[in-house]
């Protein structure tokens, strides 16, 4: 009978006959049917008017309810999204030294920007964001250590359009990812940035001249080229000794362009001076005092995400990397330009 009530007093607040309604409910303590309902006068229709207007309130604390949680909520999804674009979108540039008095005079200054692992993300129209950090950077060559597309997605013209305009600001250098294999378009790929003037570096080596010096820099394909059954070290192993083999003055400074840091012990004993590595994505999420929290091939807290790292007298360089693959979200850990600046120095 309650619930009935409720019901009618709600349904019919602003009709003359719910106003009777509420009146013979309140003041007679009955539950008229419509031919026992008392007509309002004076004080009786006046109290009817008070309880209509509580109920009046009552929705209005609902409605400001509502709207108050709505500007508490709001905000908090707006800066959320604003939080997590940020963390995805702007980029860093972090400056790194190598040093080795094996480097020849010429190259002492020497600036390299290394990139990694776009797997065709755009920043800007036409990567105006991306091109324009790396102009500011004022590098003698560019690197690419894999991933420059996403196996996940066919259209790759976010990444030809960052080839064709830095190919323009100096020589560029680029080894295969994973993604480039498993994509099935490797071949094509290739093609498509040796006719744009890139250095695809397939297991190959070339040598950079200056003034009268020159250092080497090498590339291997990323080991998921090869069919399941062969151990990844192995066909690591044969592909750089295959290289070195090649190599006239094995004394001359040498650059290693390889996309996996996880094998950062075995590229240290061909005696490479510089490594230079992606794949690992900075550990997708980066956290304080402890680093990057899962990367590929390495699991959860790995130790080769970021920066600098030494066995022997071999430097492995590893980017952050600069997109994402199937973690659509970097956190505290910014897409990133490398600039390594080779100096000389004393034995």
């Amino acid at each position: 009978m309650c619930m009935y009530a409720a019901k009618m007093i709600m349904r019919y607040k602003n009709s003359e006959w719910g106003r009777m309604y509420m009146y013979n409910m309140l003041c007679k303590g009955t539950n008229p049917g419509l031919g026992n309902m008392v007509h309002f006068s004076g004080k009786k229709y006046a109290l009817a008017g008070t309880f209509k207007k509580g109920i009046d309130k009552l929705s209005e604390k609902k409605s400001f309810s509502k709207l108050g949680k709505a500007m508490i909520v709001i905000p908090i999804i707006i800066c959320t999204w604003a939080f997590l674009y940020f963390e995805n979108n702007y980029i860093t540039v972090t400056g790194i030294d190598v040093k080795s008095p094996k480097l020849p005079d010429s190259f002492d200054g020497y600036r390299i920007v290394h990139l990694s692992d776009l797997h065709n993300k755009r920043f800007g129209r036409r990567q105006e964001r991306l091109v324009k950090k790396i102009d500011n950077a004022r590098p003698d060559i560019i690197v690419f250590t894999g991933d420059l597309i996403d196996s996940r997605h066919s259209d790759i013209e976010a990444s030809l359009e960052l080839i064709r305009q830095i190919v323009n600001i100096a020589p560029v250098y680029y080894v295969t990812g994973n993604h480039e294999w498993r994509s099935g378009r490797v071949e094509f790929l290739s093609k498509v940035l040796k006719d744009n003037g890139v250095h695809v570096l397939q297991s190959a080596h070339e040598k950079i001249s200056n003034d009268g010096d020159g250092i080497y820099i090498m590339g291997i394909d990323d080991p998921s080229v090869y069919r399941e059954g062969y151990k990844e070290t192995t066909v690591v192993k044969r592909e750089i000794e295959h290289m070195m083999n090649e190599v006239q003055d094995n004394d001359e400074f040498k650059i290693l362009l390889a996309h996996r840091p996880d094998m950062f012990p075995l590229y240290s004993e061909y005696g490479f001076d510089l490594v230079l590595s992606g794949h690992a994505h900075g550990g997708q999420i980066r956290l304080p005092f402890i680093g990057g929290l899962v990367a590929p091939n390495q699991g959860f807290f790995p130790k080769y995400t970021s920066g600098d790292h030494k066995i022997g007298n071999c430097v492995m360089v590893v980017s952050r990397g600069l997109g994402n693959s199937i973690f659509p979200q970097r956190l505290f850990n910014h897409p990133e330009i490398v600039v390594l600046t080779l100096k000389k120095s004393e034995i």
